[in-house]
């Protein structure tokens, strides 16, 4: 059964009936100049199956979400570790760093939070197809749990989009349609919808308002999942990446519910690590629309490459008092391997930008030494290998033990000190 009632326009504040159609123009009324996302009003007197808070699921959480437990397709997403980073953190100048490691979900991303809510809701619906425009991951994902409720799945993709990906959408029994031209995604998602009723998940008109409401409403449980993780503790700061801030939103929208149901007393304040920085020019320029910036360079995180995000982001920035950070290409690369290496967290290139986004806040002291500051790891770094390593990376052979040997012996970091001498001598 739908708890979901109608949705509401989180700009202007207008009431849609819940047979609204989601043509991803967002508010009827706002999508002229400043168009805006809608959100799900929920009826508080629809009973849901009761979930338990043992269950091994972000489904724990479905008397918040749209649906409930008994209609959930569920892979056994959510609960992902979020880990105290001590070490990383020493070297950021933020001791009380944690990361929540979003690449334990099922597909290795954030976005099966998404999924699971809205192909729940798609199959409640009725739909047989889902439909997504991704560059990856969240095709990977919709295509996962399309296969999990026997609906059929089509991901719209451009070329450039990383192998593994693709490689995984397409095991997954996606169709997958891949565009020379970007910009033809969209027109293709509005005809499905139209002539053939899928269900599109994500954007398909421009100006971008932000993914299907429905799905949003998955990324609340970051937020219910960091207090529960933190013992009820809200943290000062969240980073993550955002590129339309479906996920950004989601999880402000979250921190608001618990402040409102009185389980916590304060709300986090958020950074979005961006590419081309239209959040931080409209931050800038106090105005209610994200405008178009132009792209300066070929971004290696290629999830959050856009050069407009959403009203919805900027929204949570600006209740949140929070900050949009650009972050580039120069040491991107050398950031992924030292939260690897240092943490043992491997992520995707777009998920290493918080770090970089944090270490910029902190040396310029908007983020204090004392504050405490959540990093969400979006997605696994396996998703985008093939633009994280290069040739020059390729694992050396050795022809003998003895040459081996020589090799490990050049660095005396791989011996402990009463080893040393003894190891020098070995053949």
């Amino acid at each position: 059964m739908s708890r979901a009632a109608g949705f509401s326009c989180i700009r202007c504040g207008a009431l849609f009936r819940i047979d609204t159609k989601i043509d991803s123009r967002g508010c009827p009324i706002c999508c002229g100049e400043a168009p805006a996302n809608l959100r799900v009003v929920y009826d508080p007197s629809a009973a849901t199956s009761a979930a338990s808070a043992a269950l091994p699921s972000l489904w724990r959480y479905a008397d918040m979400l749209p649906c409930g437990l008994s209609d959930a397709i569920s892979l056994g997403e959510g609960l992902t570790p979020l880990l105290r980073a001590e070490r990383l953190g020493k070297q950021l100048g933020v001791p009380k760093l944690l990361i929540k490691d979003e690449g334990a979900n099922p597909t290795w991303s954030h976005k099966d939070r998404f999924s699971t809510v809205a192909v729940s809701m798609a199959r409640l619906s009725g739909v047989r197809v889902v439909a997504t425009a991704s560059s990856g991951n969240a095709g990977a994902s919709l295509a996962a749990y399309a296969a999990r409720a026997g609906l059929k799945c089509v991901v719209v993709t451009f070329s450039g989009t990383a192998g593994a990906m693709l490689a995984q959408i397409r095991k997954y029994g996606a169709s997958v349609v891949s565009l020379a031209d970007k910009s033809h995604r969209w027109p293709l998602l509005a005809a499905g919808t139209e002539r053939l009723g899928w269900f599109a998940t994500s954007p398909f008109h421009s100006p971008v308002v932000g993914s299907h409401p429905v799905g949003i409403e998955g990324y609340k449980t970051l937020a219910y999942e960091i207090v529960e993780q933190m013992h009820g503790a809200v943290p000062d700061w969240c980073a993550l990446p955002v590129c339309y801030g479906d996920a950004l939103a989601g999880l402000w929208w979250g921190f608001k519910d618990l402040l409102s149901q009185g389980r916590i007393d304060r709300l986090p304040r958020l950074v979005a690590a961006e590419v081309h920085g239209s959040l931080a020019k409209a931050l800038a320029g106090k105005a209610d629309l994200v405008a178009e910036v132009p792209a300066g360079f070929d971004t290696l995180a290629i999830s959050i490459g856009t050069t407009r995000s959403t009203f919805q982001a900027l929204n949570a920035l600006r209740e949140s008092g929070g900050m949009a950070m650009p972050v580039g290409n120069f040491g991107l690369i050398a950031m992924q391997q030292q939260l690897a290496a240092t943490e043992g967290v491997f992520a995707e290139l777009a998920s290493v930008t918080p770090f970089a986004a944090i270490e910029s806040l902190r040396r310029e002291g908007t983020i204090a030494r004392s504050d405490s500051v959540v990093a969400i790891v979006t997605a696994s770094g396996l998703k985008d290998l093939d633009r994280s390593t290069g040739p020059d990376q390729a694992q050396q052979s050795f022809r003998s033990v003895a040459e081996a040997w020589e090799y490990i012996g050049e660095d005396s970091d791989y011996f402990t000190p009463s080893h040393q001498q003894c190891a020098t001598k070995m053949p």
